[in-house]
């Protein structure tokens, strides 16, 4: 696809992302080409922060928290990234975020898939290769994000914490993430989590790679004009 076309199906309205409540987004249709979208982007996703745990580089923020807990918990990373989804969930409480099919799925699948992708995944020694999966995960982090959101059955735990928030407090998306992920990266590094260039790499490119692919996999909705 030449650049032209790419910039024209990241403006066509109809790729665009609809707001939509727990029962409107599964209303809307096309849940045959939505729900495996879903599926295969969680999937991916763990198989991304299992290149970005084997690169040994640092991890991305919330992982810094997963493996911090996980050293001094009788639970796996897997386990502890399930575990603390559920643990986020709950904050959705008091905030009055209702999660979607998505959210739950996202709960569970991606701790699902991480442990065994760490167990596939080879180890790898000097620093050439070990940036190559930090490239890598964070290319297929950023297409796996775009696939399960632009799949539009609800954000993830973390991701809706963050909107919650903003939305509560009236502050920017920028500053409750920034504000988030800094809190979790601090409070993961203290409990012996990695931190390293990769988690800072993260934290800087995640943004425009997933906002560059998501026109990709943003399926639209019927009803859409």
């Amino acid at each position: 696809m030449t650049a032209e076309r790419a910039r024209a199906r990241a403006a066509d309205p109809r790729r665009q992302l609809t707001r939509l409540g727990p029962l409107d987004q599964l209303r809307a249709g096309r849940l045959a080409r939505r729900v495996p979208q879903l599926l295969v982007g969680l999937v991916l996703y763990g198989v991304s922060m299992a290149l970005l745990v084997r690169g040994t580089l640092g991890v991305m923020p919330w992982d810094v928290l997963h493996q911090g807990v996980a050293r001094h918990l009788p639970l796996t990373f897997g386990q502890v990234v399930i575990a603390v989804s559920v643990v986020v969930l709950l904050l959705w409480i008091p905030i009055r975020q209702a999660p979607g099919l998505g959210t739950i799925a996202n709960a569970v699948l991606i701790g699902l898939v991480v442990d065994p992708a760490i167990a596939m995944v080879p180890e790898v020694e000097g620093l050439p290769a070990r940036a190559a999966l930090v490239v890598a995960g964070l290319l297929l982090n950023g297409a796996a994000t775009a696939m399960y959101i632009g799949a539009q059955l609800g954000p993830g735990p973390r991701d809706g914490l963050m909107t919650g928030l903003a939305r509560r407090t009236g502050r920017s998306i920028r500053l409750v993430r920034t504000s988030l992920e800094v809190a979790v990266v601090l409070l993961g590094w203290a409990l012996g989590g990695v931190l390293g260039i990769a988690t800072v790499a993260y934290a800087l490119l995640i943004g425009p790679i997933t906002q560059a692919m998501l026109p990709w996999f943003v399926v639209p909705l019927e009803g859409d004009s």
